[in-house]
Order: C-alpha cells, then structure tokens, then sequence
C-alpha cells in the first residue's frame, strides 16, 4: 500500500472537572486570571487509582470498536507519554494485553506535548513499509501526577485524559508527510525536573514567543508537503497548550471563516501528548470536521520539539 489514513478515533477523560474557582481555593489566583492568561475554564482530574495505562486503554478500546476491526487485526500499538509510572513492560503492551491485541509490536514514545503526532508518523512510515497493516496510535497522560500545585503559573494548565486513533494501510494517502524536529538550545523551555518525583516546569514566555513565531511556518510548510494551501484547510488542531497561542498561531496563517480552530484546551487543558488527539476525536464526534476534508495537526513541546502533518479526516 502506498500510504495509510486514519479510519476510527477514540478519547477518554477522567470524571472529576477542576474548575478555575477550584484552583483559586488553592492558590493565589482567580477564574479572570487565567482566562485571561490561558483561556482555561476547566480541566480533568485522574483519580489516585487512575493510571495512564487505564486512560490510554480506555480511549483505545473506543477507537477499535469504532474501527470495526478484530484485536487480532491489529499489528502495532504506540503510546505517546511522557508521564507513564512503568518503565517496564511499557504502557503499549499493557494496552495490548487489556484489549487481547494478541501479537503487535508495542512500545512507548515520549516527545513530551508533541509526542502524538510525532508517534503517528512513525507509524505511518511503518505502515507504508509493509510492517503492519493497521497500527493503534494513543497518547495518554496524567498530568495531574507531575503537577506541582504550589505553583500558579504551571497548575492552572494541566489536565489528564487520552485519545487515540487507528491507521490503516490504505491505497489513498490519508497522512501526509511529516514536518518535524527540535531545537535542544531551548530544551529547557518546557520539561519534568527532578528525576525521582518529577514536576512540570515551563519558560512561559521562551515557549509562547517560539509558537507563535515559528509554528506559522511550520505549519505552511506541512500544508506545502501535503500539496495543498492553509486556505484548503477544513480544521486546525494544535497542541492544546493555550488559547492565546492558538489564536495567534491560526491569526498568522490568515484561514478563511470556515477553517474549524480546535479550541478543547478551554474545556480539557493543557493534557500534553494527549491532547490533539482529544481534541480530533471531539471536533470530528460533534460533526464541526467533514468526514474526507483535510485536517492540519500540529504539536510542540518539550526538547523543544515539534511534530504536524495534513491528514484526511475519518
């Protein structure tokens, strides 16, 4: 097969909201405050017992029902995580072992906030390379694990849950190439410090001046590869790290009114490699994406890296 394509998706977020006035019985802070700084309103909290394997399983399963495929169809299976507890057996293979995937090659790939995008890529090339014929791509993440509530400038952002998709190899392309890399001057800007009870930490403004200045180009270029014009365009979906540097980031690119902007970080936060996945699922679930148009999914984070392709919605 020449290519593959998405053909089901699947997402899970924990029950319990935190709400802005939560956080502002928590610390000095204040539902105006960080609206107005994030363009958060609420956010996901896991339960104690809650893992990442049990979200990453759990959005799963959906997107293989929804695919209509058997588990035994399935040859590979990614988990994008950066805050995963296990380090051995990975993440992917407990996923595997929950949904009696019998024999796929499984494993974990961390790239921080870009983690999924960077994960769909790889399994595409695998795809196309004949190593599999259908491959489960997840990101899952419980930031809640690795956030430090003290601080108000990192606690307000974080939030949990889990998306994934299925890829297919397919005779039309669905998935276009990657544009990808990193920049390790800045691999400081956005990270977890401390290697025995890791904490969230971010260069604010490093990470807002680098999105807003370099994603715009990133993101032509993705559409250039692709064949196509961000005018072209039937949605966006960024990395969910903050409303304002969404807005900016599609303000530069100049998409007409009908381009669908993912705006889930209001709603679900900054969940990390989980979160264009999350918001994908959602805008394509509500019916706001056509089923066939073309999607421009873009992430970055820390490293600092960055990961986006076009793909052809499902």
């Amino acid at each position: 097969m020449p290519g593959s394509r998405i053909t089901a998706l699947g997402r899970y977020q924990p029950s319990r909201v935190l709400t802005n006035d939560d956080l502002a019985g928590m610390v000095d802070t204040s539902d105006e405050w960080i609206r107005r700084r994030t363009g958060i309103a609420t956010r996901r909290i896991a339960a104690d017992t809650e893992s990442v394997t049990d979200m990453a399983a759990a959005a799963a399963a959906e997107a293989l029902a929804a695919s209509g495929l058997r588990p035994s169809d399935i040859g590979m299976v990614t988990v994008a995580t950066c805050t995963a507890v296990d380090r051995c057996p990975s993440t992917a293979a407990q996923v595997a072992g929950r949904l009696g995937i019998p024999a796929a090659v499984a494993y974990d790939l961390n790239n921080g906030c870009a983690g999924f995008c960077t994960a769909l890529a790889a399994a595409d090339h695998s795809l196309r390379a004949g190593a599999a014929r259908h491959a489960l791509v997840i990101g899952a993440e419980k930031m809640s694990a690795v956030t430090d509530w003290s601080d108000r400038g990192t606690c307000v952002l974080l939030g949990d849950g889990a998306g994934a998709a299925v890829l297919s190899a397919a005779e039309q392309d669905g998935i276009g190439p990657v544009v990808w890399g990193s920049d390790p001057t800045r691999a400081d800007a956005v990270r977890l410090v401390d290697d025995w009870h890791p904490r969230f930490a971010q260069e604010g403004q490093t990470v807002f001046r680098w999105a807003t200045g370099e994603l715009p180009g990133i993101a032509r270029e993705a559409c250039r590869r692709a064949g196509i014009t961000p005018a072209d365009l039937a949605g966006v979906v960024t990395h969910q790290a903050n409303l304002r540097i969404i807005e900016a980031v599609t303000r530069r690119l100049g998409l007409p009114e009908h381009v669908v902007i993912a705006k889930d970080v209001v709603d679900s936060g900054n969940t990390s490699a989980a979160s264009v996945p999350l918001a994908l699922s959602r805008l394509t679930e509500s019916g706001e994406l056509p089923p066939g148009g073309p999607v421009l999914l873009l992430a970055f984070g820390g490293g600092l890296s960055w990961a986006g392709q076009v793909v052809t919605c499902p």
